[in-house]
């Protein structure tokens, strides 16, 4: 397996709920809570880009919409299905001004990951900024009702700034359909076979493969994406928790190739069920294949690390 192909885990949990009302909402989150999720371990203890200091355990990220004396606006959005217009928010400051330096974090100054509370919808996308007013937009359009978690994940302007995640969630109106994700290791996306092999340990480093196919014949031009030849992202089912850690390995030069195989390292912080979202790129588009996958508890019995960190955030998984 290619150094280059070889990433960290990094992901999210999302609650299953649903709001029946639509509109916008924001969920804050106590700070004694906030205390003790910021306890878990990192979902992989051995991220990092070549010569970049490692990433050590560090708590679960996007559990409020403020954090770091930032705070995430009142999203604007659609208010129901198949509703043309613009996803749109601003981050602002302590004293409530719009920040419009950022620092540039895998190709970009700013990732926008929105899902559905049931885990469906998930998209990775890029808004723009308009530096003038510290608007983000991007054009949206919802395509199935629900509730949805946002967030924005970034990392500031500034010698020294540390990555953040903040998070609202958003009302889509319109018929409703949840759904309860059962496991699965093969995801069948845009005439691609992907296949997941291995499994999750809470609290244990464990190896996780993700081959591509196509016509049953391995997919070996694998293009880089945001610096990487694909970015794996895991939701933790129940929890609106966001883990953060680095790519693994070198970043793959821009006109390298890379595939079938795309290797992970990932440390599950519990026992539980991971919603796994990968990207990859060939030929220029973007593909999304999803997984479910059940972290056993450790031989110990144990489930997880439940030790606090003081490790700061990183500056970003995507």
């Amino acid at each position: 397996m290619r150094a280059g192909a070889r990433l960290a885990l990094y992901g999210a949990g999302v609650a299953v709920a649903f709001g029946a009302a639509y509109g916008l909402a924001g969920a804050v989150v106590p700070d004694g809570a906030v205390a003790a999720w910021q306890g878990e371990t990192s979902m992989n203890e051995h991220g990092g880009h070549a010569g970049a200091e490692a990433s050590t355990g560090h708590g679960p990220q996007g559990l409020a919409l403020d954090a770091g004396g930032l705070m995430l606006s009142g999203v604007e959005a659609p208010r129901g299905v198949d509703e043309a217009g613009a996803l749109s928010f601003r981050i602002l400051d302590a004293a409530g001004e719009p920040v419009t330096e950022f620092t540039t974090s895998h190709e970009k100054d700013l990732h926008l990951i929105v899902v559905r509370t049931d885990g469906a919808d998930f998209r990775h996308v890029h808004p723009m900024l308009d530096a003038g007013t510290g608007t983000w937009s991007i054009p949206w359009t919802w395509t199935t009702a629900g509730t949805y978690r946002v967030y924005a994940d970034f990392t500031p302007g500034g010698e020294g700034a540390q990555g953040v995640t903040l998070t609202r969630t958003v009302d889509v109106a319109g018929a409703f359909a949840p759904i309860d994700p059962a496991p699965r290791n093969t995801a069948e996306v845009d005439g691609f076979t992907v296949t997941l092999d291995g499994g999750l340990t809470a609290g244990a480093a464990s190896e996780v493969t993700v081959t591509v196919e196509r016509d049953g014949r391995p997919v070996e031009t694998l293009e880089p994406y945001l610096g990487a030849f694909g970015h794996l992202v895991a939701l933790r089912q129940g929890d609106l928790a966001f883990l953060h850690v680095h790519p693994e390995g070198d970043e793959p030069e821009h006109d390298a190739t890379g595939g079938p195989e795309i290797g992970f390292v990932a440390t599950a912080p519990t026992a539980g069920r991971y919603l796994l979202y990968l990207d990859f790129q060939v030929d220029g588009e973007v593909h999304t294949a999803s997984f479910v996958v059940d972290a056993a508890h450790d031989a110990a019995g144990h489930d997880g690390d439940t030790g606090h960190d003081d490790a700061g955030h990183d500056d970003g998984g995507h």
